[in-house]
């Protein structure tokens, strides 16, 4: 097994038991993107080796004085563009931020530096999280790993296919409406969307700022606590973090889930929903009952209207979060203009990509005079009706159970064409921002076409170590399937 197959957390033992060095897995992270990244794009900014090279070497020293003790320390990771790192390009995969550097690093990357993590670049994503494919990046679409022909999923599918492709041990990305979980069921990995305000967002770029969470993608279910543990904490800088005290999320790696609860919703298997991907799903809920969990079917209230509400609430938020990129301050400016508000319309319009603009124009619509009140009061309280039903639910459940996709990864350019087929390919997901919850995904199966399969586990608000937990125990079950890297790394 080649080194970039190791686990972080395998790694990071690794290193601190001096059979290998903070160097030498910088090393062979640069080396792999260097040879698979023609293929894959997972990446917009690689640091420069020099750099990251000295940063291990500088980690490696802490270690080896018994300063950093981590489990993570020396271990490189990648970091989603939509979060600031202080003299590293931050671009949110679009053309308006394209020469944006930032003076300071978000707090959730400088919480991985204190551990002593190693940052190798920043992925590629949807513009400004936008999208579900990872093609509406300024910088062109990233490959699935498993299927180059096919999408990684998005907005995180750098992250997620750098993961994939073993150009990385782990990296984080930014889930709004699951653009964590939903990319990672397409490439195979595992990736974690904690409870809202667990994660500092101080540094994220916004594009929902109530709905967006900092969360990890990795290789495994003990990657992933290992991670969250790491890069949880209060933040006042950010109006919305919670002051937690149960963050030992790997307390929970535990392979015991007799008695407890599992809830199914009768209304995520309906139609629209592969049957392939049923089936795993089904097969994975099977898996846990024999294990010892209570698994019922129920109903889940408000199924059809989480799209909706979602896409007016996000767009509207967008369309103030992204009024500060005028021009003016930072970013992209355009060449020729006349006038203040010619340099404002000129900018904005060729320095926004189509799915962007879209998003905009919506979410100034729902907030317009005489529409306020039709749609974005209307959506705020459906959101509300949202967690209510959850609520319910988790007063019987300890966990719920459920696709993270209708289906596996599509093809790549098939999602473009249709911007309401993508919307639709949130189904599944979107309810868990909408009402704050943590959730989790995880391979469960492949497909005929040799694509994966993603279960998802929902929790209850600040239940993390529930699904973790429950995850953990399933995958006991099966080996960790690495992608098949054939079409990575041919010559």
């Amino acid at each position: 097994m080649s080194l970039t197959s190791e686990s972080a957390v395998a790694l990071g033992k690794k290193i601190q038991a001096k059979e290998i060095t903070a160097v030498e897995a910088a090393q062979a992270a640069l080396d792999a993107i260097r040879a698979k990244e023609d293929k894959v794009h997972a990446f917009v900014t690689v640091a420069e080796e020099e750099a990251v090279l000295k940063r291990a070497g500088e980690v490696q020293k802490q270690i080896e004085q018994g300063i950093l003790t981590n489990v993570l320390a020396g271990v490189p990771v990648a970091i989603k563009d939509n979060m600031c790192t202080k003299g590293m390009l931050t671009t949110c995969s679009s053309k308006i931020l394209e020469n944006f550097i930032p003076t300071y690093t978000a707090e959730a990357v400088l919480n991985l530096e204190k551990a002593g993590a190693v940052i190798i670049g920043k992925t590629n994503m949807d513009e400004f999280a936008m999208g579900s494919t990872t093609e509406t990046s300024y910088y062109g679409a990233t490959k699935n790993p498993w299927n180059e022909n096919h999408v990684p999923g998005g907005s995180s599918g750098g992250s997620c296919a750098a993961v994939a492709a073993e150009e990385c041990f782990y990296a984080l990305g930014s889930d709004t409406g699951g653009s964590i979980r939903q990319p990672s069921s397409f490439c195979g990995v595992t990736g974690i969307k904690p409870t809202y305000g667990t994660v500092s967002r101080y540094g994220l770029i916004a594009y929902g700022s109530s709905l967006d969470q900092i969360g990890p993608v990795a290789k495994d279910v003990t990657d992933c606590a290992a991670i969250l543990e790491a890069i949880s904490s209060y933040d006042k800088k950010d109006s919305t973090s919670i002051n937690r005290k149960d963050l030992d999320f790997t307390s929970a790696l535990v392979d015991d889930v007799k008695g407890m609860k599992i809830g199914i919703p009768k209304d995520y298997f309906k139609e629209g929903l592969d049957e392939e991907v049923k089936e795993a799903v089904l097969h994975a809920a099977k898996v846990l009952e024999e294990k010892g969990a209570i698994v019922e079917e129920f109903d889940l209230g408000l199924v059809d209207y989480a799209i909706p509400a979602y896409y007016v609430i996000a767009c509207a938020e967008a369309s103030s979060n992204l009024a500060r990129f005028d021009g003016v301050k930072y970013g992209y400016r355009t060449a020729d203009y006349e006038g203040l508000h010619n340099m404002y319309k000129k900018t904005r319009s060729e320095g926004f990509g189509a799915e962007v603009k879209r998003r905009i124009m919506l979410g100034s619509f729902v907030l317009s005079s005489g529409y306020y009140d039709a749609y974005y009061l209307k959506a705020l309280r459906t959101k509300a009706m949202i967690k209510q039903e959850f609520d319910k639910a988790f007063a019987k459940y300890d966990v719920i159970l459920g696709p993270a996709a209708p289906s596996t990864a599509p093809l790549l350019g098939s999602s473009l064409d249709d911007p309401m087929k993508m919307y639709l390919g949130d189904i599944y997901t979107i309810s868990v921002n909408l009402a704050g919850l943590p959730g989790i995904s995880l391979p469960c199966g492949i497909d005929k076409k040799g694509l994966p399969i993603g279960l998802q586990l929902i929790g209850d608000c600040f239940n993390e170590k529930k699904i973790i937990q429950m995850a953990y125990a399933f995958e006991q079950t099966r080996p960790y399937q690495h992608s098949p890297l054939s079409a990575c790394t041919e010559a």
